[in-house]
This record gives C-alpha cells, sequence and structure tokens, in this order.
C-alpha cells in the first residue's frame, strides 16, 4: 500500500496581511499530481485543515475542491482534525462525504480504525484528533488527563487496543508536540500553549507508521514515526524549510520503505540584512523582485517610510524591521528577545509584567490565574 502523509494545510491563514489562497492552491494541486503520478493509495492529512474554527467561505471551497481531485484520482483520503480545526464543523458533514474520504475528529473512536485493503490484507488506520485535556478529559473520568503527554498517551493505549483486537498492519494518525522535535523548525505558537508538555515519542510505539501533524517543518523522529509539516511557507521563520511530503510504502510485514516527495513553491522567502541603502540596492532587486522579502535596515537612526520606499523596488516586501548596530539599550533588546523566544502565552506574559516592574515577574497566586484563565480561553476556542 502507497501512503501520502501531509498536514498542517491551514487553509485561510494569511501571510502578513496577504492571503495564502492562491498559493496553497496551486501547492495542493501539485500534490494532487503526485498522487495520481505516483498511484498513492491513501492520502493522510494530519490535522490542522483549516487556519481557524470559523473558515471563510473560500476556505471550504478550496478543502472541497481539493478533497475532490484527491478523491478523482482513485486515492482514499483520511483526515482529521487539529487544533486550529473546530472538530464539530470539520467533522458535522464525515457522513455525508462520498465513499473513499474519512473524516476522524471523534475522540470517543481513537480506538475504532479506518480499514483499507490491499494485496496483502488489511491496513488499519486509527486516527487521534487534536485532544486537549481540558476538553476530553470528561470522555474518559477514570484516568487522569492534566497534560498533552497523558492525554495522547491513554489515546495510544486505546489504538493499541483496537490493534490488538484486528490484528494487521497499523498506522496512527496524530497531532500533537513530540519530543525529540528540532526547535528551529518554526513551532506552532499553540504547541505549548498553557502549559502544555511534549509527548514522549515512547507513546507511540505499536503502529507501523505514525503519521504526525503540528510541527510545520519536516521531521523523522524515528524511521516510523514523522512530521510531513505544512506544504506552504506561512511564516520567514520557516523559509529555508523544503516544502512537501512523506510517500510511505507498506509491505505485507509492514513498514517497507519512506521517500520525500518535494512541492513547489510558489514564491519564495528572503531575508535581507543591512543599511537600508544596501538593501535597495540595484543587485538585490536583480535577484529578489519576485520574493516575499523581509527587510531588516541597521541604520543608525530610523529612516523615513521605510516600507514605502522597500515596496518600490521589491512589490512583496511583507515585513520591516529596524535593528539598528548598537541602537536600542540592551534592556530594550532583552525584551524583545523574550518576547521573540517566548513559545507560549504564560512567557509572554511573564515577559511584559517582568519588564513593566523592573525585572519582578508574577506572584505564585498571579501565575495561577494566569494558567486558569488561559485555559478557560483554550477550552472555550475548543467548543466553537
Amino acid at each position: 500500500m502507497r501512503i501520502l502523509h501531509t498536514s498542517d494545510w491551514h487553509i485561510g491563514r494569511t501571510f502578513h496581511g496577504n492571503s495564502t489562497m492562491d498559493a496553497l492552491a496551486e501547492v495542493l494541486g501539485a500534490l494532487v499530481a503526485q498522487v495520481r503520478e505516483s498511484d498513492i493509495d491513501v492520502v493522510i492529512v494530519a490535522g490542522d485543515v483549516f487556519d481557524s474554527a470559523t473558515p471563510a467561505g473560500p476556505a471550504y471551497r478550496l478543502l472541497g475542491d481539493t478533497l475532490l481531485a484527491l478523491h478523482e484520482t482513485g486515492a482514499r483520503v483520511i483526515v482529521t482534525s487539529g487544533n486550529h480545526d473546530s472538530a464539530a464543523r470539520l467533522g458535522f458533514q464525515a457522513r455525508l462525504l462520498r465513499d473513499g474520504i474519512h473524516v476522524m475528529t471523534d475522540p470517543l473512536s481513537v480506538g475504532m480504525p479506518v480499514t483499507l485493503d490491499d494485496a496483502d490484507g488489511p491496513v488499519h488506520f486509527y486516527g487521534v484528533p487534536y485532544l486537549e485535556p481540558a476538553v476530553v478529559r470528561q470522555y474518559w473520568p477514570e484516568v487522569p488527563l492534566r497534560s498533552q503527554a497523558q492525554t495522547m498517551a491513554h489515546a495510544m493505549n486505546l489504538v493499541r487496543a483496537g490493534m490488538a483486537e484486528h490484528g494487521g498492519r497499523s498506522v496512527a494518525i496524530a497531532h500533537c508536540f513530540a519530543a525529540g522535535v528540532d526547535a528551529t523548525v518554526g513551532l506552532e505558537r499553540e504547541v505549548r500553549q498553557g502549559g502544555l508538555d511534549v509527548v514522549p515519542l515512547s507513546v507511540f510505539d505499536g503502529p507501523d507508521y505514525v503519521a504526525l501533524g503540528h510541527i510545520h517543518g519536516r521531521q523523522a523522529l524515528s524511521e516510523r514515526v514523522r512530521y510531513a509539516g505544512a506544504p506552504l511557507h506561512y511564516s520567514f521563520g520557516e523559509q529555508h524549510k523544503e516544502r512537501g511530503s512523506w510517500l510511505i510504502d507498506l509491505d505485507a510485514t509492514g513498514l517497507a520503505s519512506v521517500e520525500w516527495l518535494a512541492l513547489p513553491v510558489p514564491r519564495r522567502l528572503v531575508t535581507l540584512t543591512g543599511t537600508l541603502d544596501e538593501i535597495l540596492a540595484d543587485e538585490n532587486v536583480a535577484a529578489h523582485v519576485g520574493d516575499w522579502v523581509c527587510a531588516v535596515y541597521t541604520d543608525a537612526l530610523p529612516q523615513a517610510e521605510p516600507m514605502r520606499r522597500l515596496k518600490e523596488r521589491f512589490p512583496h516586501c511583507a515585513m520591516v524591521q529596524h535593528t539598528p548596530v548598537g541602537g536600542p539599550e540592551q534592556e530594550e533588546r532583552s525584551y524583545s528577545a523574550r518576547l521573540k523566544s517566548a513559545v507560549t502565552d504564560t512567557e509572554r506574559i511573564e515577559a511584559f509584567l517582568e519588564h513593566v516592574r523592573a525585572g519582578q515577574g508574577a506572584s505564585e497566586r498571579e501565575s495561577e490565574l494566569i494558567r486558569e484563565v488561559l485555559n478557560e480561553r483554550v477550552v472555550a476556542e475548543a467548543l466553537v
């Protein structure tokens, strides 16, 4: 059986205020062509299909067009929900979809596979949607679910119970932050929001292959546990990362081979650093006039209308930063650095409090209140 592992489409996301819909449609069209050319049997989309719990109409149209195009290749499609998706909205039409398209968003169904057959027999696909502990602990009150690690461990225990019942080959699909991820790949802001921890790699023992989503760069945590990453660049921090999908071959005994299939990049991303005049030099313009540009200018003083001047030369300049050499005070630089390096909302709030209180962070009681408020927000957004 040939399987294509993709994830994190984020349909509807903007890039510094610019729509990515046309670019993503182009990339997903290329993915459909790869499915046809490589005789793919099953396409896995491991969560974050949409960028929002309330997608706009064009986002639904692009998803519908892509699912239809994949179906027409003869491939079966299995989709799970991620933290950006509304599981209810993504899953409500699951029973209405045509044969061969499966949307798996129900936490109570993680141990019940979608079973597809090839010449060597059945392959069981176990879909684990994004599981927010505060939301799903109501389904399993007998199990302590205070963290993502505990919640995913319980879900994978249910998967292994399903594997024992059904036998044969198996593939698990999940959306989480697994231990061993390279932090330079460009992590999602929500990856550890509200103090959620990482999931140990051992949690995923058992299946022949584990298709993960949540991280926007490809990652091979082991031969059989991988992230495919997003099919499109969604930030300048991702600009040097390849976009694509994993092509998985299963034989009669399990995982046979894994191959990377690269996807085209509709518009390259580049960061240009130097004085504003250096960035605007003819050679830079000639090399990057068609690229998305992040300009980091190092002049000692702020320059007049830098974005206007940059856009006159680089029509797709999306971001400008003033980073003078030795300019800002060290305290301000350290505050900016703390904000830039913060992964969770809690860390951002802590950095802000330390900044405005001359180094004094949140008290123990304040930290508790911050966590409570953030967790309440996560629950509210998950139930949308």
